[in-house]
């Protein structure tokens, strides 16, 4: 009986329409969550930023939210907030206005800018996971499509969906737009390049995209015709896209009369973690900075670091040309997340919020998810929960100074 009513409970399931089940995968999803979260709070103490009565709406509100809460609430400064030694302070030039706006809006409805930013982390994650369900089923099949969503919503990140930042918005933005180039519905992205650009920094990433994308459908323009309409979309949106990147610098610049504010506002986290800061923005300096930093505070010699850095990114680069399960995925995902991960080089300096930087790597989620292993993905899965628990249990319950920002 127990096993005829667990076919019946299959089937049933199978039948259920898809924007159904992935609802019930995210909302359990979300419970679990919920549940980390609320176990951090309990073990929040007063040596945690969030004190020893932490609650929910503490870790909704937490570390980077405050910003987007200070956007919201005052905008953004005219003139450049100075350090003692007259360097340039954090402030919220490094926040686009989208997200904080747009949660004031909704918040409007609720009272309180937190619950609008919960409201359009809940939604936008939903949508996402629908998002990125459709952009892999054809490309890995309905079933492996359904397990990316499920590590996607269970991930080590999980608690993004919510807490206010605007990662989920943004990477709901990206997948759609990734699928418009999919299917070739270049008219969208007039509107979603935009958007995505006032949500959070990656827009040059996505011109870099459109950029290589236009290269290989010119190369496979024999066996894959491109119309001339097409070309003038991919050339027009990668101009748009590259333009709206550099946008907020010059808005910056219009505002504060410092057309160095926004670099120089970004540079300020990095004093959190190496004294003598940077002197400008060099690309790809971050990272090899913070390779020598990193095993230097490790007790290795810092020359490992760097060494470390390049055998990471060939590994990167060899898994995403040649593991069989990330080329099933298509080219253009692969495009995106190279584009993406040299995007990250360029400008980043890697620290706790790394891995929150990877987010918009989602897609390689069906990559994982393609072996059929019932092991595996159960391996996976329970991988996903332990590493959401380690993030939540040391950002949130222990979370206190820099190197525990999320």
């Amino acid at each position: 009986m127990a096993h005829r009513a667990l076919i019946a409970a299959a089937r049933g399931w199978a039948r259920t329409p898809v924007v159904v089940r992935i609802a019930a995968v995210y909302i359990a999803a979300r419970l679990i969550t919920t549940a980390l979260l609320l176990l951090a709070a309990s073990q929040s103490t007063s040596l945690s930023r969030f004190g020893a009565d932490a609650g929910l709406v503490d870790f909704v509100l937490g570390w980077d939210a405050q910003w987007y809460w200070s956007v919201a609430e005052y905008g953004y400064p005219a003139e450049l907030p100075l350090t003692a030694s007259g360097e340039v302070a954090e402030n919220a030039w490094a926040f686009m206005p989208v997200y904080a706006y747009l949660a004031k809006a909704v918040g409007f409805l609720f009272g309180s800018w937190g619950a609008g930013a919960l409201v359009v982390s809940l939604i936008g994650g939903y949508l996402a996971v629908l998002a990125l369900h459709r952009l892999l089923r054809e490309r890995i099949g309905a079933s492996a499509a359904m397990w990316a969503v499920v590590f996607f919503a269970s991930g080590p990140l999980g608690a993004l969906f919510q807490v206010g930042y605007a990662e989920v918005l943004f990477l709901l933005l990206l997948l759609l737009g990734l699928d418009a180039v999919a299917r070739r519905r270049f008219a969208r992205l007039y509107l979603i390049v935009p958007v995505m650009a006032f949500t959070r920094p990656g827009i040059l990433a996505f011109a870099l995209y459109l950029g290589l994308y236009g290269i290989w459908r010119w190369v496979r323009r024999r066996e894959d015709p491109l119309p001339r309409r097409e070309i003038v979309h991919i050339v027009a949106l990668g101009a748009l896209a590259t333009a709206a990147g550099f946008s907020w610098q010059v808005i910056a610049g219009i505002v504060t009369g410092d057309f160095g504010a926004y670099l120089a506002t970004e540079l300020s986290w990095r004093r959190n973690w190496i004294a003598e800061g940077a002197d400008g923005f060099v690309p790809f300096e971050g990272w090899i900075q913070a390779s020598q930093f990193w095993f230097a505070q490790w007790g290795m010699p810092p020359w490992w670091g760097v060494v470390a850095l390049a055998m990471l990114v060939c590994a990167f680069g060899v898994t995403l040309w040649r593991s069989r399960h990330v080329k099933a995925l298509g080219v253009d995902v692969r495009l995106w997340s190279a584009s993406y991960a040299l995007y990250l080089l360029a400008v980043f300096f890697p620290q706790s919020s790394t891995f929150r930087l990877l987010v918009p790597l989602s897609p390689l989620w069906g990559a994982v998810a393609i072996p059929r292993s019932r092991v595996w993905r159960i391996g996976i899965l329970v991988a996903c929960l332990v590493g959401q628990w380690l993030w939540i249990h040391h950002v949130y319950a222990l979370g206190n100074t820099f190197w525990q920002v999320p």
